[in-house]
């Protein structure tokens, strides 16, 4: 029986950007199912006491030239973002009501490549109309998604579901309930699937 890796993502981490573009590669090796489980970064740094990288300057330079080493090593576009950090709340709110749908994953693609290969302004709602747009995607029917409350919900309890299993930054993987940390831990987690 193939087993699941739980994979908690935010649009706003660059590394999940990453984990996102190889982790198909990592489940289609292993014969395993990947679970994106979208939730919101910020909500689980509140959670968590945790805080992103760039509030300590020399941490925050030195992440995007490691991110960028990791880019160019397996061969995933990354460019910085000029608009960084941008809040996402309405594009995860966008992830958690596209989930389940034949949609979901053309979402994603376009959401995560507008902001870390194409250096869009996804924070500016006219930028995000167009890429939905490009993407075959419904600009008026985004918006009556992420108005509900249903989707805010969603978005919420998965931030909580990840706090409580012990997550404290984006990406997080859990295999049979072993968490893994971080884009630079896919290897170790290709281990536990396999």
């Amino acid at each position: 029986m193939s087993k699941t890796v739980d994979f908690y993502f935010d649009f706003g981490s660059p590394a999940a950007y990453l984990a996102w573009r190889r982790i198909g590669a990592v489940a289609e090796r292993s014969g395993a199912t990947v679970k994106p489980i979208p939730m919101l970064l910020g909500g689980l740094f509140k959670a968590t006491g945790n805080s992103a990288p760039l509030t300590v300057p020399a941490k925050g330079a030195y992440l995007f030239v490691d991110l960028s080493r990791f880019a160019k090593k397996f061969g995933v576009p990354l460019n910085m973002n000029s608009a960084f950090p941008i809040n996402t709340v309405t594009l995860m709110r966008g992830a958690a009501g596209y989930h389940g749908t034949d949609k979901f994953h053309t979402y994603c693609d376009a959401v995560y490549d507008a902001i870390w290969r194409d250096d869009r302004d996804m924070g500016d709602p006219a930028v995000v109309a167009g890429v939905l747009t490009a993407a075959g995607l419904d600009p008026a029917a985004f918006e009556a998604l992420v108005a509900d409350p249903a989707v805010k919900e969603k978005l919420k309890a998965n931030t909580e579901e990840a706090a409580a299993r012990g997550a404290f930054g984006a990406p997080t993987f859990f295999v049979e309930g072993e968490m893994f940390f971080g884009q630079d831990r896919l290897d170790f987690v290709e281990e536990a699937l396999s």
